[in-house]
């Protein structure tokens, strides 16, 4: 399949999505530093569990830059146990709040105004942060334009066949940021917002580790290349 026609498709998938459930409003927090600590707390982790550990921080006064920094990482483990991991997550964050302190006088403003390649090369040497922890960082706490490559995301691209099996994470993220490349930049981080929160959502419904095709809005798609399916679902 062409790049192109793998755009086309995944374009429409999204447009399907957009249709069916409506706008997201991505990401569940209140504050950028709460999305850091979200995208830490979440790697290998329901997100049911995460919020338990979110409230656990918020009612001790924690979820801002000095909190983290002044509390010693011993009871910060603790305080995010619900997370699982809490060791290495534990460091992590606070290895987190050492970089912005260092780099950007512990203000996340002053990240977000970093060149978006510069910040996010600056934030996979973190220990603890990978593509798609840095990539959720971008999009949601920075308000930068990224895609971010989740497992429901490869799911859905896979099984559709719009990249193979074993496509590595920027062939995956490429996928989605043609998408919207010609868009102006706010448009785009919206964009990459939505699509990301939908994908969640029809990850969760739908797309699980064994399939719910059944009433799911992209299974239009499944066969063939998806138009005729897409004509008798009139999307």
């Amino acid at each position: 399949m062409s790049v192109s026609s793998a755009t086309g498709r995944l374009l429409a998938l999204y447009r399907s999505l957009e249709e069916a459930y409506g706008p997201q409003q991505w990401w569940p927090a209140r504050t950028a530093f709460e999305v850091v600590v979200g995208a830490y707390l979440t790697q290998s982790t329901a997100w049911t569990s995460v919020e338990r550990t979110i409230a656990n921080l918020d009612a001790h006064g924690l979820l801002n830059v000095a909190g983290i920094r002044d509390l010693p990482e011993s009871e910060l483990r603790e305080l995010i146990r619900p997370s699982g991991y809490m060791t290495r997550k534990a460091a992590a964050i606070k290895a987190f709040v050492a970089f912005l302190d260092n780099y950007y006088g512990g203000s996340l403003e002053n990240l977000a105004d970093e060149s978006p390649d510069i910040a996010r090369k600056r934030l996979l040497a973190l220990p603890g942060v990978g593509p798609e922890t840095a990539d959720a960082i971008l999009l949601y706490a920075l308000g930068h334009p990224a895609i971010v490559v989740d497992e429901y995301l490869r799911r859905v691209v896979t099984r559709h066949g719009l990249v193979a099996e074993n496509a590595k994470y920027a062939e995956i993220q490429a996928l989605g940021e043609a998408m919207f490349a010609n868009e102006p930049e706010e448009e785009r981080a919206r964009h990459c917002n939505e699509f990301h929160a939908l994908m969640v959502e029809v990850g969760k419904r739908h797309c699980r580790k064994s399939p719910r095709c059944e009433g799911c809005t992209l299974a239009w798609d499944l066969h063939g290349n998806g138009r005729e399916g897409a004509k008798q679902n009139e999307y």
